[in-house]
């Protein structure tokens, strides 16, 4: 596989350094890429540069993921308005050892093959750095002219948020020093990055050349946004994470299902590893039959089992059942957590397990008025019950007085009660 054509196709390259692609087939050849060490978790966002690693690994080459310690003490000015909250070390190092085992799912570290991927952290030569140090030996070398001629520093300088730290001014040369750490102790000659960093890579690529006389490359990707022109991997309730404490799988499944059309085209290349006739395949399968969602399930499923598992995939098909067709057999399948990721955010109320345990139970007109104000009357419950628009755990309820039962609890614990197509409401025996 030639790294750069396959960049190209899933169209993932938006600049590049001349001699780059040469410098590729030329030798096995090491690359790094920046990861913001601010969570203990990725989120998808960090996604793009983790499959151009991937697939820099697939191609023979070495990746090189840094994680910046030191940077992210610092805060990038690229693309941000704002200065972001400094980390201690603590904080950094617990991080670091959360992202390796998350990137290990998807790059090999452990085997003995001459291209396995290192992690690095920038604080550990970052920090033996005096002040002085770093200025008479890197400061010198870089013009501020040259500084203020970037992107990230000119916006920022025009009005953009509330101006900039020395600081922040300072980055580009901190991740300079990286680079050229990197190409004299690890021979990395190649820095990857979305496109808000090629002024912080090219900073490197002088650095190395003007410090020790060498030749380094630069290579970014696009960043990516929805159709819409709104943010990628950002949802009503935040971020979402590959971790599944803060994103749960049947989460991150329904984020990748409900892209648009035109974004699931574009994803189901840039995420995934399936190749191009595939691709191009389940496209046109797509634009035939949109309403079918093809691309979507495809790119949902190669992502959930990507990063979660076979198992987690399959478990989010079947929650997904249970709001899409699956009814009254999905829910008696399914066990309590699925039941809490599915219901999440939904109105919920508690009942005496005690009441639905004796002898005759509970009619439900009672249940869900005096017990649970899921109704605000009888009266509106049994017109609604009339006409068919109220479920009890999937199955329509024929009359408003029918008794509940604790036989009926999901879990022995839940009980779904649905009004029209849309509105549900959890109740928890206790």
């Amino acid at each position: 596989m030639d790294f750069i054509e396959e960049l190209t196709w899933r169209g993932m390259i938006h600049d590049m350094m001349p001699g780059t692609a040469e410098q590729l087939k030329k030798e096995m050849t090491t690359a790094y890429l920046g990861i913001d060490p601010t969570a203990d978790s990725l989120h998808i966002g960090h996604l793009v540069g983790v499959m151009m690693l991937k697939h820099f690994q697939r191609c023979g080459h070495k990746p090189i993921a840094l994680v910046g310690g030191a940077t992210g003490m610092i805060g990038d000015p690229s693309g941000k308005s704002l200065e972001r909250n400094l980390l201690d070390e603590e904080t950094l190092r617990h991080n670091q050892a959360a992202i390796k085992a998350q990137l290990s799912k998807l790059i090999d570290f452990d085997s003995d093959a001459p291209n396995a991927a290192e992690m690095v952290n920038n604080y550990d030569w970052m920090k033996g750095q005096t002040f002085l140090g770093f200025i008479r030996d890197i400061g010198k070398l870089i013009t501020v002219n040259y500084m203020m001629a970037k992107d990230s520093v000119k916006k920022r300088f025009s009005g953009e948020g509330e101006g900039m730290s020395f600081t922040e001014f300072t980055y580009q040369l901190v991740q300079g020093f990286d680079f050229l750490t990197l190409y004299e102790t690890k021979n990395c000659h190649l820095q990857l990055g979305g496109s808000d960093q090629w002024g912080n890579i090219t900073t490197g690529t002088e650095l190395i050349r003007r410090k020790a006389g060498g030749e380094a490359f630069a290579l970014t990707c696009p960043l990516i946004k929805k159709a819409d022109g709104t943010k990628f991997g950002k949802t009503e309730s935040g971020n979402v994470w590959l971790d599944p404490r803060y994103t749960s799988p049947y989460k991150f499944y329904q984020f990748w299902v409900n892209v648009s059309d035109e974004d699931a085209e574009r994803y189901i290349k840039i995420f995934t590893l399936l190749d191009r006739e595939t691709v191009e395949g389940l496209i046109a399968e797509h634009r035939e039959a949109p309403h079918l969602r093809k691309l979507q399930k495809r790119l949902a499923e190669e992502l959930t089992t990507m990063i979660h598992s076979r198992e987690e995939y399959e478990r989010a098909v079947a929650a997904s059942s249970i709001l899409f067709g699956g009814g009254a057999e999905a829910l008696r399948s399914a066990d309590e957590r699925t039941i809490l990721e599915v219901f999440d955010g939904v109105p919920q109320f508690e009942v005496s397990a005690a009441d639905l345990a004796v002898a005759g139970g509970v009619p439900f007109s009672t249940l869900c008025t005096e017990k649970a104000a899921v109704f605000a009357s009888k009266g509106e419950l049994r017109r609604l019950v009339q006409g068919g628009g109220i479920s009890l755990n999937g199955t329509k309820v024929a009359e408003a007085d029918a008794v509940v039962t604790a036989g009926e609890l999901i879990s022995g614990k839940y009980l779904l009660v649905q009004k029209g197509k849309k509105n549900y409401f959890l109740l928890t025996a206790k």
